[in-house]
């Protein structure tokens, strides 16, 4: 029981990973409307689409610049509560996401110490039985592909003063959004992955070159035995750094 609960607590902590998911530059088929300055107009209204409601939070993410990130690096602090327990392990997360590559570091000692690769090929796990998520098919990484062939959006019910909208791949991975009905910035978010759903929700915000990165957020993950829940304070953040080659090298 104890280990299916480690292994239950890690597979949420890569979820974490969904929200940081750098993305090879993509041509655009629909881009956001710009003022004569240059910048970027978010438009949310009651008659927005489900796909002008994408627009916007693709817009307010940073645009062809969000879309256009190498490769990102975040660092910072984790507290992780297991079901029915309000004592927090404490712990420390380092993500390097680059186009579909990942490295993840959690530090959350004597709990959780583990590793996580993945080299766009291979995975690699530091606990057994543990598989990576695919890190492209959910989450932000979903958004940035909202005007590509092959991805739809389609409406959802809103919830109190944010506006829904789902983004769905051909072979059906979705994500669920909920955004700003201002701002247009994404607030939350649900994934549904094997049978599971993992919540998202964004507390604080930091622009980093123009690209809108949370710097403070929190996951949430039900299981039978009930929620987890995992709250991420980012310290650092870089954006397009050269990597080192051996980034994301698995180790023999």
């Amino acid at each position: 029981m104890k280990q299916n609960l480690l292994l239950s607590l890690v597979a949420f902590l890569l979820c974490g990973a969904l929200i940081v998911q750098a993305q090879e530059p993509a041509k655009s088929v629909a881009g956001p409307t710009t003022t004569a300055a240059g910048a970027a107009v978010i438009s949310i209204t009651a008659n927005s689409t489900p796909l002008d409601l994408a627009r916007a939070a693709f817009t307010a993410q940073g645009g062809e610049k969000f879309r256009n990130v190498r490769n990102m690096m975040l660092r910072g602090s984790v507290d992780l509560y297991q079901p029915n327990s309000v004592q927090s392990i404490p712990g420390g997360f380092s993500i390097v996401t680059a186009g579909d590559k990942l490295r993840m570091d959690i530090d959350a000692r004597p709990i959780v110490v583990f590793k996580q690769i993945y080299d766009g090929q291979q995975s690699y796990s530091s606990l057994p039985n543990v598989e990576l998520p695919p890190i492209t098919k959910f989450g932000l990484s979903l958004l940035i592909k909202f005007d590509q062939p092959g991805y739809k959006v389609t409406a959802i019910p809103d919830k109190k003063r944010q506006r829904g909208f789902r983004i769905a791949d051909a072979e059906g991975n979705t994500t669920d959004f909920y955004i700003d009905a201002t701002t247009g910035r994404v607030m939350s978010f649900l994934i549904y992955y094997a049978g599971y759903t993992f919540g998202t929700d964004m507390k604080k915000f930091k622009e980093i070159d123009g690209v809108l990165v949370p710097s403070s957020f929190s996951q949430r993950f039900e299981m039978p035995q009930g929620a987890f829940f995992a709250d991420y304070n980012v310290k650092e953040v870089k954006l397009n750094q050269t990597l080192p080659e051996d980034a994301f090298a698995i180790p023999n």
